[in-house]
């Protein structure tokens, strides 16, 4: 009865700890509205009232992570929801996406990921897999929030607007 009783309870822990990559939701958004001249333009007014907003919607989301490429615009429309969930925005680099894929399903707690126009969707289908593929978006399209629930059963993906939350 006592081996029955230890292998029940070897058992346990060993599923627990098989267990570690529980339910995580990943967010993914294009950087806000830009300023359109320089090479490295920072957010319009307007942009910088919707990385407020972003902060707002992610506020009850336990925000753990916050990743944005390396521009002003980026790292901009990061900052509030950073700040809010007091982590600090790490850099990562929009050419390697597989390299930031593999960090977003290693790690622990939910994530925001800012990019562009032409890197949200492409990161977002990785999640997606034989699925329907999300097209780049538009210059004018900053509204979309791609929401990725990672679960043991499997990786399912949204694409919202801000005015869904």
């Amino acid at each position: 009865m006592r081996n029955f009783l230890f292998l029940i309870f070897a058992t346990l822990i060993l599923f627990s700890c098989g267990t570690k990559n529980q339910t995580k939701t990943i967010y993914i958004v294009r950087h806000a509205e830009k300023q359109l001249e320089g090479s490295d333009p920072d957010l319009l007014q307007v942009g910088q009232i919707r990385a407020t907003k972003l902060a707002q919607i992610l506020e009850d989301k336990e925000i753990k992570h916050v990743y944005s490429t390396d521009y002003l615009r980026t790292k901009n429309t990061a900052r509030p929801t950073a700040e809010a969930a007091g982590v600090k925005v790490e850099i990562y680099d929009p050419r390697n996406q597989d390299e930031l894929v593999e960090k977003l399903k290693a790690l622990e707690g939910n994530a925001l990921v800012v990019g562009h126009s032409n890197t949200v969707n492409k990161l977002a289908n990785y999640f997606v897999g034989e699925g329907e593929q999300y097209p780049d978006l538009n210059d004018i399209e900053y509204d979309y929030i791609f929401v990725v629930t990672l679960e043991a059963s499997g990786e399912k993906v949204e694409r919202k607007l801000y005015k869904d939350f």
